[in-house]
């Protein structure tokens, strides 16, 4: 998993609440075990007609979003089914970065998992964000995860919490086998004590 750097990007407006894991990656497309591909599906069934064509009215069909980076959403956002396949879909996509005023437990665990940093902020501050990222490529976002902050177009800037290992986790680019491979040293260590004092196994 690659460091997470800050960054200053386009946001896709959002709105909607309790945007489930099956609006983010509808069930037919789980059959996979890999973790990239799986863009082109993100929000199929808002994205797509029956027929397969775009639909123009979806923001991040449209011109201005085609390229966002964040995504600006309204409340419980990663709510329904625990799939890690909705965060691969995002992160496929492009998306780096998630601010709501609220996810569900399992879906904001995933993202840091993933290399995807989700931001609570309070209402008022979604409604600031949202309203800015109505203006597309001429509104751009930074995130800084050091600093804990997102600093809207016109200088404005909220903070955010975030649990210092998830942060740690995410600037060092480090998933659960990261972590594991940290350890390596202590490891061989324990398994050669421990096959040197089992001779028999």
């Amino acid at each position: 998993m690659e460091k997470y750097e800050a960054f200053t990007g386009i946001a896709a407006p959002m709105p909607l609440v309790n945007i489930d894991t099956d609006m983010i990656i509808p069930k037919q497309f789980l059959k996979t075990i890999k973790r990239t591909g799986l863009g082109v599906n993100l929000f199929f069934e808002m994205r797509y007609d029956m027929d397969g064509n775009e639909n123009p009215d979806f923001v991040l069909n449209q011109k201005a979003w085609r390229s966002a980076e964040i995504i600006v959403a309204g409340d419980n956002f990663g709510c329904g089914s625990s799939r890690e396949h909705a965060p691969w879909a995002l992160k496929d996509f492009g998306i780096r970065c998630v601010v709501s005023t609220g996810f569900a437990d399992i879906f904001y665990n995933n993202c840091f998992k993933n290399g995807i940093l989700p931001v609570t902020l309070k209402e008022r501050e979604v409604a600031s964000l949202l309203d800015s990222a109505q203006n597309g490529e001429n509104a751009r976002i930074t995130v800084d995860l050091e600093s804990q902050t997102i600093t809207g177009p016109q200088g404005e800037i909220f903070e955010f919490e975030i649990d210092p290992f998830k942060k740690k986790c995410l600037l060092e680019g480090l998933d659960d086998i990261g972590l594991t491979m940290e350890k390596a040293g202590a490891i061989d260590e324990f398994e050669k004590n421990y096959k040197s004092s089992r001779p028999w196994l």
